[in-house]
């Protein structure tokens, strides 16, 4: 299982993924599933991936040759962010399609979902998620978040997004690092290290990509941080009457 998400506000859009692949009793593998695409000063495609890994290392591997062969798509000249969502969609199909035939009766899970944005010039950034049917759907004004992988555990912290006003690029980002912690914190099969992605609205480069192991000095005061503020809220929540 994985945890991946992304979060567009006024400012830009930060992307944020955990690096766990397999979280078995004896055996922990990681590998990142962020993924760049872009021409410096014309475009910037993230691409987050979640499920099955096999599928999603082959849609990542068909990208890469398409963009390398010029093929008639790709990411680099798609004209609109829909457009390469609908290309993911449609590799992803087809790889699935490859591997469920291959495993036919096996009873394996080959689906794999993404989240894909960024910028093209001239145009507002977006985010959009990719169903595993090939599908999308893109972020809105009232749910400014997408996640794919274990999202259940993390989307309390995202719902308190419209609680801040102006949410700053760097705000945004932080909430998306809490979403990943508390998402670890109650499933082993999602864990560090921690990829994350700051684009800044019109930068059309990628400026800041970090990247948090479990006790990187940043990613370990901001857990503390936000453990302490915990434990000093609920001591002064409202008492019940009989209480004294």
């Amino acid at each position: 299982m994985t945890y991946c998400l992304a979060i567009a506000t006024d400012e830009g859009v930060v992307f944020a993924s955990d690096s766990r692949t397999n979280a078995g009793v004896d055996y922990v593998s990681t590998f990142s599933k962020m993924h760049t695409f872009g021409v410096e000063g014309e475009r910037q495609i993230v691409l987050l991936t979640a499920g099955n890994l096999a599928t999603s290392q082959a849609v990542v591997h068909l990208i890469r040759r398409d963009i390398d062969k010029q093929a008639p798509t790709h990411l680099l000249n798609v004209e609109y962010l829909f457009e390469a969502a609908r290309y993911i969609g449609a590799l992803s199909q087809q790889v699935q399609g490859e591997h469920a035939e291959a495993v036919s009766g096996g009873g394996f899970d080959v689906s794999a979902s993404f989240i894909i944005g960024g910028q093209i010039a001239g145009q507002e950034p977006q985010i959009f998620l990719v169903y595993p049917q090939g599908n999308y759907i893109s972020a809105g004004e009232e749910t400014p978040y997408l996640q794919i992988g274990e999202s259940k555990y993390g989307k309390p912290i995202l719902d308190r997004l419209h609680m801040v006003s102006h949410l700053s690029l760097e705000d945004a980002a932080r909430f998306a690092l809490l979403s990943i912690d508390s998402t670890m914190r109650s499933n082993l099969t999602v864990g560090p290290p921690i990829d994350l992605l700051l684009y800044r609205l019109d930068a059309l480069s990628i400026d800041h990509r970090l990247r948090y192991k479990a006790n990187s000095p940043y990613y370990a005061a901001l857990r503390k941080s936000w453990n302490d503020s915990l434990v000093k809220t609920f001591g002064v929540l409202p008492r019940f009457d009989w209480e004294t």
